[in-house]
């Protein structure tokens, strides 16, 4: 099976793009000194002192051993938000680990994340707001060094690292010397994956609910960018860059608050945005704010594993039978008729043209014309394709355009 020539390189995936969406499920960490001061909001201003902050049971490694158990594939660390404090002993600035009582200023939460996330085989990303509160006064050159400094401690002194995240909010209307940045990025992690702004790799569903698009396109022109403003980053050309969406556990906050446990999502809820995301080729991305012990909250970790569950349980058993390509289709047969409810396709992503239609069809048990059970969009890397259960011996994949030898997997399930 040949690969079609793209018109231009950039609209086909690069293999550590191929490789992100196969991560599928990650874990998003919010902490920092805000855990300590309840009641902060984005952009306050209000001042949260260095002496707030000392997580005394900090436990990286129990943070993503659950999110392993519930089968995260990847962790991301906030390691400087908008307030501008540092996860780590900074020497680009006297707001960080290194000037609080949290073990005595030796503290370094960057580097329990990353060894805890090497130690069980996550992917390793790490959250930079490159705005933070009063940057306006000081922009110009010395705070793009600064920028370009603190990124640098990240990306230099902890090893590899596969993701960098950086957050747009509050960076509306302003210039950063965006080239010397993205080259300082790319010499000191050659292989890393850049988050959504100036040279992405991936990019932002555009909203903090974790719901992708129908379609979900590949193929964008441009990208949205922050909360605060509807313009989106133009990128000059078409570039294949996958979608994945970011959305809390809790109802309100990112950081953690102890007056909002009653706002923990249900899993009922929680599979409903897997649907929107990961059953609509995106990346899902779930945020959970260690409390001031420094550990998951007990109803996050518990409702994070259930969540776990019930993915394998509704995914890891594929009904039995032959799944074969003729006649432009993909086909499910099954010796004995069975009740079905779910197919899961993926899309072999490195043809130029993806699916952009496809219909799922029945034949019924006794006899009878096939009857259409679900209509879909694109494919991309994984559609869930849910329907009403019907007892069948075969199902039909028809994709639009003769495009049956794009689908690379085609899986029937009873959930």
């Amino acid at each position: 099976m040949g690969i079609q020539p793209a018109a231009q390189p950039a609209a086909l995936p690069a293999a550590k793009q191929l490789a992100f969406m196969d991560w599928e499920f990650g874990v998003f960490f919010h902490f920092g000194i805000r855990a300590f001061y309840q009641g902060h909001k984005d952009w306050d201003m209000r001042e949260m002192p260095l002496e707030g902050f000392n997580p005394v049971s900090l436990d990286c490694d129990q943070w993503i051993s659950v999110s392993k158990s519930a089968g995260a594939r990847y962790a991301i660390l906030v390691c400087k938000h908008h307030d501008g404090f540092a996860n780590w002993p900074s020497r680009y600035t006297e707001y960080s680990v290194a000037n609080t009582p949290w073990k005595n200023g030796k503290g370094d939460v960057v580097g329990e994340f990353t060894r805890a996330c090497r130690n069980h085989g996550l992917k390793i990303g790490l959250y930079y707001s490159p705005a933070e509160f009063g940057f306006k006064d000081k922009a110009g050159k010395d705070y793009d060094d600064y920028f370009i400094n603190q990124v640098s401690e990240l990306l230099g002194n902890y090893g590899t690292i596969d993701y960098l995240w950086f957050d747009g909010c509050g960076s509306e209307d302003h210039r950063y010397d965006t080239e010397r940045i993205v080259a300082v990025i790319r010499k000191l992690q050659p292989g890393i994956l850049l988050f959504n702004m100036w040279d992405p790799d991936t990019r932002w569903v555009g909203n903090e609910s974790g719901y992708a698009h129908s379609p979900n396109i590949n193929r964008v022109g441009s990208t949205d960018f922050s909360v605060r403003t509807e313009v989106k980053d133009t990128l000059g050309e078409k570039r294949f860059l996958p979608v994945e969406c970011d959305f809390r556990m809790r109802l309100h906050n990112w950081f953690y608050s102890d007056d909002d446990e009653h706002t923990v999502k249900s899993v009922e809820e929680l599979m409903g945005i897997y649907y929107y995301s990961v059953g609509r080729g995106a990346n899902l991305l779930i945020n959970i704010g260690p409390d001031r012990r420094g550990l998951l909250p007990d109803a996050d970790a518990r409702r994070l594993g259930e969540f776990g569950e019930e993915i394998r349980r509704r995914f890891s058993a594929p009904l039995p039978g032959e799944y074969v390509r003729e006649s432009g289709a993909c086909v499910f047969r099954s010796e004995n008729p069975c009740l079905a409810d779910h197919v899961v396709l993926t899309e072999d992503l490195t043809f130029d043209e993806p699916i952009e239609q496809f219909i799922i069809r029945a034949h019924p048990y006794s006899y009878g014309e096939p009857v259409i059970v679900y209509e879909g969009r694109s494919v991309g890397h994984k559609a869930i394709c849910r329907f009403p259960p019907i007892l069948t011996k075969t199902l039909e994949v028809i994709p639009d355009g003769n495009k049956a030898d794009r689908i690379s997997s085609m899986k029937v399930y009873k959930v």
